[in-house]
């Protein structure tokens, strides 16, 4: 099968064609993203693999519709950048890789809160001064701390199994309870009295219409005072100005990210020698207290053979006409708001 994979790194190249060395598939590798105006570039492939800052809109789909693509595979767990609703009057099919490395997102989770708690990066650049002064690098005890984990999947439960080895006092907010994390102790909770718990509120729910800006001045203002804020799922989760509202109020005290809404514009990307035009990440680059790292939670390696290995395996699916685990219910998640 021919593909054009959208969106790809020298490190996208590496895994995928050790995942590929027996030639299976014509892999194409294309630095571009995949929007309405490069989807052209598809035209001739019957398949597309595209990654979490890609763009298959309508426009796109249609143009993708009009030239030789029947599939949409997403080197990614998330879908939301998808019109699933078109690509389902268009009959097309999407896959995923629905966990590629929990393991990976979970203990970069974990390292934020070590970070941000410890001061690591601020200790990091003072030690390299010949600044050994202890001044403003106070920080507290994880053991007996409450933490809130938004979203108990895969990742949420691993997240809440490294915590509990900390001595941390688990609070959850889910549709779904997840046995492994009552197994632990943790009380599931409405979401605000579940935020309004806790030292440290993690996030690793979907970006879904129902979660989009789950946390806002509603949900900040209901925060302990001085509280922990840390996404490392999807930046449409946070509202932006609302974060940096609670930031300035002290409302927030430690924020870390490994998304924001706005990424795709900024993240993967050398822009070491541009003007960065986006105020408001600009503005929490500004905070001493604010900790960002550029969508690289997942990035491992075992993640990314395993993205690669899973990825091929559904082509495989889709062009053998098998059918294939990792294929999304476009019946029951094409849904029009």
């Amino acid at each position: 099968m021919r593909v054009a994979i959208f969106s790809t790194k020298p490190y996208d190249r590496e895994f995928f064609e050790a995942a590929n060395r027996d030639g299976q598939h014509e892999l194409i590798f294309l630095e571009a993203a995949l929007n309405r105006e490069t989807a052209p570039l598809a035209r001739e492939f019957a398949a597309v693999c595209v990654f979490v800052n890609d763009k298959l809109d309508a426009a796109t789909l249609l143009t993708l519709s009009a030239g030789k693509t029947r599939l949409i595979a997403l080197r990614c767990a998330g879908y939301n950048n998808v019109d699933l609703a078109i690509a389902k009057d268009l009959g097309f099919t999407v896959t995923r890789v629905p966990a590629y490395s929990p393991h990976a997102v979970a203990e970069h989770t974990i390292s934020m809160m070590l970070a941000l708690n410890r001061r690591i990066y601020r200790a990091y650049n003072r030690v390299r001064e010949g600044n050994f002064a202890l001044s403003g690098m106070l920080g507290f005890d994880m053991r007996d701390r409450v933490v809130a984990v938004i979203g108990t999947g895969k990742i949420g439960a691993l997240v809440a199994k490294l915590l509990h080895a900390f001595g941390c006092h688990l609070v959850g907010y889910d549709v779904f309870e997840n046995p492994d994390c009552l197994a632990l102790g943790m009380e599931y909770l409405p979401l605000e009295t579940a935020i309004a718990k806790a030292d440290i509120i993690t996030l690793h729910c979907p970006l879904l219409p129902s979660t989009y800006h789950i946390i806002g001045d509603r949900a900040i203002a209901c925060m302990k005072k001085g509280a922990m804020l840390i996404n490392t799922s999807r930046g449409g989760l946070i509202d932006t100005q609302a974060v940096i509202r609670g930031l300035k109020s002290e409302q927030i005290g430690y924020l870390g990210i490994d998304v924001y809404e706005e990424e795709d514009k900024l993240f993967f990307e050398d822009l070491s020698d541009a003007v960065i035009q986006d105020d408001d990440f600009g503005r929490l680059l500004s905070f001493p207290n604010v900790l960002i790292t550029g969508h690289q939670a997942f990035f491992t390696r075992e993640a990314m053979t395993e993205i690669a290995r899973t990825t091929l395996a559904n082509l495989w699916d889709f062009e053998s006409d098998r059918p294939c685990a990792n294929n999304l219910d476009l019946e029951k998640l094409a849904v029009t708001p």
